[in-house]
């Protein structure tokens, strides 16, 4: 029996501008309505794009291309020592949206490809978003000057040295971003959060964060 033609989707959400959700769905419609019931989110996911397809893997085709040329744009976690994949990746939406259009291109399908536009709500609701952002993670945010030293969190032997106000820092006489170095301290293949994982004079620097803004 053959299958019904769905869509692969890219979906935004202000919560997390870094990110876009790109999966499948018989009727996208629906699929955005499961994912707006939940209350975990503060704003709601959007339609940014879809190209429609004549079965359910091809959002995996997709994937693995995406995976092939950056596995490291893939939000990958860990959860009670279980590994999840998940259909985030850390790129614009534009992006997303160029690498279905050169698939759709290269098969003279680009009928089948649809940008929507943003409406007025969701450029209210982004600059709502927008405005009450976090501000951007940085050691100087934090007090932590320059030649201090941070502790990981997972071997307390290893210590870093701070080099900069922003993200900095070095190991073992090489330079890294944080959450670079984290993610190969704990030998992930994909980007990780590296606040999460050192600490300043014993509290994890995301507790940290947290305990300064909540002043």
């Amino acid at each position: 029996m053959e299958e019904t033609a769905g869509y692969i989707y890219i979906l935004t959400n202000p919560s997390f501008p870094e990110y876009v959700k790109i999966g499948y769905a018989d009727d996208v419609e629906k699929r955005l309505n499961q994912l707006n019931r939940t209350e975990c989110t503060p704003f709601a996911f959007r339609l940014y794009a879809t190209y429609e397809v004549p079965n359910r893997l091809a959002d995996k085709k997709l994937h693995s291309l995406l995976d092939m040329f950056d596995a490291n744009l893939r939000a990958v976690d860990e959860l009670n020592g279980k590994k999840r994949v998940k259909e985030f990746y850390a790129m614009q939406p534009d992006k997303a949206y160029h690498a279905l259009e050169l698939i759709a291109e290269l098969t003279d399908t680009t009928d089948r490809l649809t940008l929507y536009e943003i409406s007025s709500k969701d450029k209210t609701e982004d600059e709502l978003a927008n405005s009450i952002r976090r501000p951007k993670f940085t050691f100087k945010n934090l007090g932590i000057k320059p030649g201090e030293f941070l502790e990981y969190i997972h071997d307390p032997t290893i210590k870093v040295k701070v080099l900069n106000d922003d993200r900095l820092v070095e190991y073992e006489g090489k330079e890294y971003h944080l959450s670079n170095l984290a993610q190969q301290l704990l030998g992930r293949p994909s980007r990780v959060q590296g606040p999460l994982h050192f600490s300043y004079n014993g509290e994890v620097l995301t507790e940290l964060r947290d305990r300064l803004e909540n002043k």
